[in-house]
Protein backbone atom coordinates (compact mmCIF):
# COMPACT_ATOMS: atom_id res chain seq x y z
CA UNK A 1 0.00 0.00 0.00
CA UNK A 2 3.00 2.20 0.80
CA UNK A 3 4.10 1.54 -2.50
CA UNK A 4 1.11 2.69 -4.35
CA UNK A 5 0.43 5.87 -1.84
CA UNK A 6 3.89 7.36 -3.17
CA UNK A 7 2.58 8.72 -6.72
CA UNK A 8 -0.41 10.38 -4.79
CA UNK A 9 1.49 12.35 -2.32
CA UNK A 10 4.02 13.54 -4.94
CA UNK A 11 0.76 14.68 -7.19
CA UNK A 12 -0.23 16.27 -3.90
CA UNK A 13 2.48 17.68 -2.33
CA UNK A 14 4.19 18.49 -6.08
CA UNK A 15 7.10 21.28 -5.53
CA UNK A 16 5.99 22.90 -2.45
CA UNK A 17 8.60 23.86 0.57
CA UNK A 18 9.10 21.98 3.83
CA UNK A 19 7.61 23.50 6.56
CA UNK A 20 9.80 26.58 6.95
CA UNK A 21 13.21 26.71 8.80
CA UNK A 22 13.11 29.49 11.48
CA UNK A 23 16.70 31.04 12.02
CA UNK A 24 17.32 32.79 15.33
CA UNK A 25 18.53 36.60 14.32
CA UNK A 26 22.27 36.47 13.33
CA UNK A 27 22.02 32.89 12.17
CA UNK A 28 22.84 33.80 8.32
CA UNK A 29 26.01 35.73 9.23
CA UNK A 30 29.09 33.41 7.56
CA UNK A 31 30.73 31.29 9.49
CA UNK A 32 34.33 30.60 9.39
CA UNK A 33 35.36 26.75 8.65
CA UNK A 34 39.30 25.66 8.91
CA UNK A 35 40.12 24.01 5.84
CA UNK A 36 42.74 21.35 5.74
CA UNK A 37 43.55 20.03 2.13
CA UNK A 38 45.97 17.02 2.87
CA UNK A 39 47.37 15.01 0.84
CA UNK A 40 47.24 13.13 -2.16
CA UNK A 41 43.86 13.55 -4.11
CA UNK A 42 42.47 15.93 -0.70
CA UNK A 43 43.41 18.83 -2.43
CA UNK A 44 41.47 17.98 -5.89
CA UNK A 45 37.98 17.41 -3.80
CA UNK A 46 38.85 20.05 -0.89
CA UNK A 47 38.88 22.16 -4.10
CA UNK A 48 35.72 20.88 -5.46
CA UNK A 49 34.05 21.76 -2.48
CA UNK A 50 35.08 25.09 -2.64
CA UNK A 51 34.08 26.13 -6.23
CA UNK A 52 30.42 24.59 -5.22
CA UNK A 53 30.54 26.40 -1.74
CA UNK A 54 31.09 29.82 -4.12
CA UNK A 55 28.59 28.72 -6.67
CA UNK A 56 25.83 28.30 -4.25
CA UNK A 57 26.59 31.61 -2.24
CA UNK A 58 26.98 29.76 1.28
CA UNK A 59 27.34 31.39 4.31
CA UNK A 60 30.90 29.76 5.13
CA UNK A 61 34.38 31.33 4.32
CA UNK A 62 37.93 28.93 4.53
CA UNK A 63 40.78 29.44 7.11
CA UNK A 64 42.99 26.40 5.38
CA UNK A 65 46.02 25.28 6.37
CA UNK A 66 48.71 23.61 4.73
CA UNK A 67 48.98 20.03 6.31
CA UNK A 68 50.96 16.60 5.52
CA UNK A 69 50.83 13.31 6.81
CA UNK A 70 54.55 13.12 7.06
CA UNK A 71 54.55 16.22 9.78
CA UNK A 72 55.51 15.02 13.30
CA UNK A 73 52.97 16.92 14.94
CA UNK A 74 49.49 19.12 13.52
CA UNK A 75 50.66 22.26 13.71
CA UNK A 76 49.60 24.60 16.74
CA UNK A 77 48.20 27.49 14.59
CA UNK A 78 45.88 24.75 12.56
CA UNK A 79 44.46 23.24 16.24
CA UNK A 80 44.27 26.90 17.80
CA UNK A 81 42.11 27.17 14.34
CA UNK A 82 39.53 24.42 14.80
CA UNK A 83 39.21 25.41 18.45
CA UNK A 84 38.02 28.67 17.37
CA UNK A 85 35.81 27.88 14.37
CA UNK A 86 34.42 24.39 15.98
CA UNK A 87 34.40 23.19 12.55
CA UNK A 88 36.98 22.25 10.11
CA UNK A 89 36.85 20.53 6.34
CA UNK A 90 39.29 18.01 5.74
CA UNK A 91 40.68 16.36 2.95
CA UNK A 92 42.90 13.03 3.23
CA UNK A 93 46.15 12.73 5.23
CA UNK A 94 48.46 9.94 4.36
CA UNK A 95 49.71 8.15 7.60
CA UNK A 96 53.34 6.54 6.84
CA UNK A 97 53.43 2.64 7.14
CA UNK A 98 55.44 1.86 9.95
CA UNK A 99 58.81 3.61 11.22
CA UNK A 100 58.22 6.40 14.11
CA UNK A 101 55.73 9.53 12.41
CA UNK A 102 52.43 8.92 14.06
CA UNK A 103 49.29 9.49 12.47
CA UNK A 104 48.14 12.98 12.51
CA UNK A 105 44.25 11.56 12.12
CA UNK A 106 44.52 10.47 15.33
CA UNK A 107 46.19 13.38 16.94
CA UNK A 108 43.56 15.58 15.72
CA UNK A 109 40.84 13.16 17.62
CA UNK A 110 43.10 12.98 20.78
CA UNK A 111 43.62 16.96 20.57
CA UNK A 112 39.93 17.99 20.07
CA UNK A 113 38.35 14.82 21.48
CA UNK A 114 36.76 13.80 18.77
CA UNK A 115 35.38 10.93 20.01
CA UNK A 116 32.62 9.61 17.74
CA UNK A 117 33.10 8.73 13.85
CA UNK A 118 29.91 8.69 11.60
CA UNK A 119 30.12 6.84 8.64
CA UNK A 120 26.92 6.76 6.32
CA UNK A 121 27.02 3.78 3.71
CA UNK A 122 23.96 3.55 2.05
CA UNK A 123 22.55 3.15 -1.88
CA UNK A 124 22.01 5.88 -4.69
CA UNK A 125 19.48 5.84 -6.80
CA UNK A 126 21.13 5.22 -10.12
CA UNK A 127 23.91 3.88 -8.74
CA UNK A 128 24.18 -0.34 -9.14
CA UNK A 129 25.58 -2.14 -6.30
CA UNK A 130 25.41 -6.21 -5.75
CA UNK A 131 22.92 -5.08 -2.91
CA UNK A 132 19.77 -2.99 -2.22
CA UNK A 133 17.91 -1.61 0.51
CA UNK A 134 21.65 -0.81 2.44
CA UNK A 135 21.57 2.16 4.59
CA UNK A 136 23.91 1.98 7.21
CA UNK A 137 24.99 4.59 9.93
CA UNK A 138 28.60 3.09 11.47
CA UNK A 139 29.53 5.28 14.89
CA UNK A 140 32.61 4.49 15.70
CA UNK A 141 34.37 5.31 19.09
CA UNK A 142 37.40 7.34 17.90
CA UNK A 143 39.77 8.08 21.12
CA UNK A 144 41.19 4.72 22.44
CA UNK A 145 41.16 1.08 21.77
CA UNK A 146 44.29 0.01 19.47
CA UNK A 147 44.85 3.31 18.22
CA UNK A 148 45.58 4.28 21.65
CA UNK A 149 48.91 4.08 20.43
CA UNK A 150 50.58 2.95 23.10
CA UNK A 151 53.21 0.09 22.01
CA UNK A 152 56.60 -0.81 23.02
CA UNK A 153 59.57 -3.21 22.71
CA UNK A 154 59.88 -5.43 25.63
CA UNK A 155 62.75 -7.18 24.57
CA UNK A 156 64.34 -7.52 21.04
CA UNK A 157 62.47 -9.27 18.96
CA UNK A 158 58.87 -8.78 21.12
CA UNK A 159 57.03 -6.23 20.64
CA UNK A 160 53.63 -4.97 23.05
CA UNK A 161 50.94 -3.21 21.91
CA UNK A 162 48.26 -2.05 24.01
CA UNK A 163 44.27 -1.98 23.78
CA UNK A 164 43.19 0.34 25.70
CA UNK A 165 39.21 0.29 26.62
CA UNK A 166 37.65 2.57 29.38
CA UNK A 167 33.99 2.52 30.44
CA UNK A 168 33.56 6.42 30.35
CA UNK A 169 34.62 6.26 26.61
CA UNK A 170 32.14 2.97 25.90
CA UNK A 171 29.59 4.93 27.25
CA UNK A 172 29.38 8.21 25.69
CA UNK A 173 30.15 6.61 22.38
CA UNK A 174 27.03 4.23 23.23
CA UNK A 175 24.99 7.06 24.48
CA UNK A 176 26.17 8.90 21.07
CA UNK A 177 24.82 6.15 18.73
CA UNK A 178 21.58 5.89 20.58
CA UNK A 179 20.96 9.12 20.41
CA UNK A 180 21.80 9.67 17.12
CA UNK A 181 19.31 6.85 16.62
CA UNK A 182 16.61 8.55 18.12
CA UNK A 183 17.01 11.89 16.75
CA UNK A 184 17.22 10.60 13.29
CA UNK A 185 14.20 8.08 13.45
CA UNK A 186 16.35 4.43 13.47
CA UNK A 187 15.02 1.76 14.81
CA UNK A 188 18.01 -0.51 16.03
CA UNK A 189 21.36 -0.29 16.96
CA UNK A 190 23.90 -3.07 16.55
CA UNK A 191 26.85 -3.45 19.47
CA UNK A 192 30.16 -5.00 17.29
CA UNK A 193 32.57 -6.57 19.30
CA UNK A 194 34.86 -9.61 20.24
CA UNK A 195 33.84 -10.02 23.68
CA UNK A 196 34.02 -13.82 23.46
CA UNK A 197 37.68 -13.57 23.33
CA UNK A 198 38.61 -10.63 24.77
CA UNK A 199 36.63 -11.24 27.63
CA UNK A 200 37.27 -7.93 29.42
CA UNK A 201 37.94 -5.33 27.31
CA UNK A 202 35.24 -5.81 24.76
CA UNK A 203 33.28 -6.93 27.91
CA UNK A 204 33.31 -3.77 29.44
CA UNK A 205 32.46 -1.48 25.93
CA UNK A 206 29.05 -4.54 25.77
CA UNK A 207 28.23 -3.51 29.13
CA UNK A 208 28.03 -0.29 28.89
CA UNK A 209 26.12 -0.49 25.73
CA UNK A 210 23.74 -2.88 27.71
CA UNK A 211 23.33 0.21 30.35
CA UNK A 212 22.50 2.68 27.73
CA UNK A 213 20.13 0.43 25.70
CA UNK A 214 18.16 0.23 28.58
CA UNK A 215 17.58 4.17 28.39
CA UNK A 216 15.86 3.88 24.87
CA UNK A 217 13.23 1.12 25.17
CA UNK A 218 11.84 2.33 21.67
CA UNK A 219 15.13 1.32 20.21
CA UNK A 220 15.91 -2.06 19.56
CA UNK A 221 19.61 -3.58 20.48
CA UNK A 222 21.30 -6.52 19.48
CA UNK A 223 24.89 -7.53 19.78
CA UNK A 224 27.04 -9.45 17.19
CA UNK A 225 30.59 -11.14 16.81
CA UNK A 226 32.90 -8.61 14.73
CA UNK A 227 33.68 -11.72 12.32
CA UNK A 228 29.92 -13.12 11.97
CA UNK A 229 29.96 -9.26 11.78
CA UNK A 230 32.16 -8.58 8.14
CA UNK A 231 30.22 -12.13 7.02
CA UNK A 232 26.54 -10.88 7.30
CA UNK A 233 28.18 -8.12 6.05
CA UNK A 234 28.82 -9.20 2.26
CA UNK A 235 25.97 -11.29 2.38
CA UNK A 236 22.77 -9.19 4.20
CA UNK A 237 23.85 -5.98 4.56
CA UNK A 238 20.16 -5.20 4.48
CA UNK A 239 19.50 -5.87 7.96
CA UNK A 240 21.78 -3.18 9.91
CA UNK A 241 20.52 -0.15 10.96
CA UNK A 242 23.19 1.67 13.30
CA UNK A 243 25.89 0.01 14.13
CA UNK A 244 28.33 1.31 17.55
CA UNK A 245 31.78 -0.08 17.64
CA UNK A 246 35.04 0.24 19.17
CA UNK A 247 37.94 1.67 17.28
CA UNK A 248 40.00 -0.71 15.07
CA UNK A 249 36.08 -2.52 14.16
CA UNK A 250 34.53 0.21 13.37
CA UNK A 251 37.53 1.27 10.84
CA UNK A 252 36.98 -2.42 9.05
CA UNK A 253 33.37 -2.30 9.47
CA UNK A 254 33.05 1.41 7.60
CA UNK A 255 34.98 0.47 5.25
CA UNK A 256 33.34 -2.90 4.39
CA UNK A 257 29.95 -0.94 4.27
CA UNK A 258 31.23 1.44 1.74
CA UNK A 259 32.42 -0.65 -0.60
CA UNK A 260 29.19 -2.58 -0.73
CA UNK A 261 26.66 0.43 -0.92
CA UNK A 262 29.20 1.75 -3.76
CA UNK A 263 32.50 2.44 -2.73
CA UNK A 264 34.32 4.73 -0.96
CA UNK A 265 34.32 7.98 -3.46
CA UNK A 266 30.90 8.71 -2.89
CA UNK A 267 30.06 8.01 1.30
CA UNK A 268 30.02 10.48 3.60
CA UNK A 269 31.20 10.82 6.79
CA UNK A 270 32.95 13.46 9.74
CA UNK A 271 34.32 13.12 13.39
CA UNK A 272 32.55 15.03 16.07
CA UNK A 273 33.08 15.98 19.97
CA UNK A 274 31.62 17.47 22.37
CA UNK A 275 32.82 20.98 20.70
CA UNK A 276 34.20 20.40 17.69
CA UNK A 277 33.42 18.51 14.19
CA UNK A 278 36.07 17.34 11.01
CA UNK A 279 33.94 16.68 8.16
CA UNK A 280 35.76 14.37 5.48
CA UNK A 281 35.31 11.35 3.26
CA UNK A 282 33.85 8.63 4.98
CA UNK A 283 35.48 5.65 4.37
CA UNK A 284 39.13 5.63 2.56
CA UNK A 285 40.72 2.47 2.16
CA UNK A 286 43.67 3.90 0.88
CA UNK A 287 42.43 5.87 -1.88
CA UNK A 288 44.12 9.25 -0.59
CA UNK A 289 47.17 8.40 -2.17
CA UNK A 290 46.56 7.01 -5.06
CA UNK A 291 48.39 9.10 -7.45
CA UNK A 292 47.34 7.53 -10.86
CA UNK A 293 44.18 8.88 -9.99
CA UNK A 294 46.12 12.00 -8.97
CA UNK A 295 47.88 12.44 -12.23
CA UNK A 296 44.57 11.98 -14.36
CA UNK A 297 42.63 14.50 -11.73
CA UNK A 298 39.42 11.91 -12.04
CA UNK A 299 39.04 11.60 -7.72
CA UNK A 300 35.75 11.23 -6.89
CA UNK A 301 34.30 14.50 -5.53
CA UNK A 302 31.22 12.91 -4.31
CA UNK A 303 31.65 12.13 -0.78
CA UNK A 304 33.62 15.06 0.26
CA UNK A 305 30.32 16.98 -1.46
CA UNK A 306 28.03 15.07 0.49
CA UNK A 307 30.09 15.24 4.08
CA UNK A 308 29.80 19.03 3.07
CA UNK A 309 26.21 18.71 3.24
CA UNK A 310 26.48 16.99 6.40
CA UNK A 311 28.57 20.08 7.36
CA UNK A 312 26.22 22.67 6.65
CA UNK A 313 23.55 20.84 8.42
CA UNK A 314 25.88 20.94 11.17
CA UNK A 315 26.19 24.51 11.09
CA UNK A 316 22.56 25.45 10.59
CA UNK A 317 22.19 25.99 7.00
CA UNK A 318 19.38 23.26 6.42
CA UNK A 319 18.35 24.76 3.36
CA UNK A 320 21.94 24.90 1.79
CA UNK A 321 22.64 21.68 2.67
CA UNK A 322 19.73 20.01 0.92
CA UNK A 323 19.91 21.91 -2.33
CA UNK A 324 23.65 20.53 -2.59
CA UNK A 325 22.78 16.90 -1.21
CA UNK A 326 20.05 16.97 -4.15
CA UNK A 327 22.29 18.25 -6.54
CA UNK A 328 24.81 15.48 -5.83
CA UNK A 329 21.78 12.90 -5.74
CA UNK A 330 20.45 13.87 -9.06
CA UNK A 331 24.22 13.95 -11.21
CA UNK A 332 24.63 10.31 -9.21
CA UNK A 333 20.84 9.25 -10.91
CA UNK A 334 21.06 10.87 -14.13
CA UNK A 335 24.86 8.70 -14.31
CA UNK A 336 26.01 10.92 -17.21
CA UNK A 337 29.15 11.97 -15.52
CA UNK A 338 30.88 9.02 -13.17
CA UNK A 339 34.79 8.78 -12.32
CA UNK A 340 35.88 5.45 -12.75
CA UNK A 341 35.66 4.11 -9.67
CA UNK A 342 31.95 4.03 -9.81
CA UNK A 343 31.79 2.96 -13.82
CA UNK A 344 32.79 6.35 -15.12
CA UNK A 345 35.64 8.01 -17.07
CA UNK A 346 34.78 11.70 -15.91
CA UNK A 347 37.66 13.69 -14.30
CA UNK A 348 36.99 15.70 -11.00
CA UNK A 349 35.89 18.85 -12.79
CA UNK A 350 33.56 17.08 -14.74
CA UNK A 351 31.58 15.95 -11.90
CA UNK A 352 31.84 19.64 -10.34
CA UNK A 353 30.69 21.08 -13.51
CA UNK A 354 27.77 19.11 -13.39
CA UNK A 355 26.66 19.27 -9.69
CA UNK A 356 27.15 22.82 -10.60
CA UNK A 357 24.75 22.73 -13.20
CA UNK A 358 21.98 21.24 -11.53
CA UNK A 359 22.22 23.52 -8.46
CA UNK A 360 20.65 25.75 -11.09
Amino acid sequence: MARRATPILTRLLGSTRSVTYMPRPGDGAPRAVTLIPGDGIGPLVTGAVEQVMEAMHAPVYFERYEIHGDMKRVPQEAIDSIKKNKVCLKGGLITPVGGGVSSLNVQLRKELDLYASLVHCCNYPGLPTRHDNVDIVVIRENTEGEYAGLEHEVVPGVVESLKVITKFCSERIAQYAFEYAYLNNRKKVTAVHKANIMKLADGLFLESCREVATKYPSIKYNEIIVDNCCMQLVSKPEQFDVMVTPNLYGNLVANTAAGIAGGTGVMPGGNVGADHAVFEQGASAGNVGNMKVLEQKKANPVALLLSSAMMLRHLQFPSFADRLETAVKWVISEGKCRTKDVGGDSSTQEVVDAVLEALD
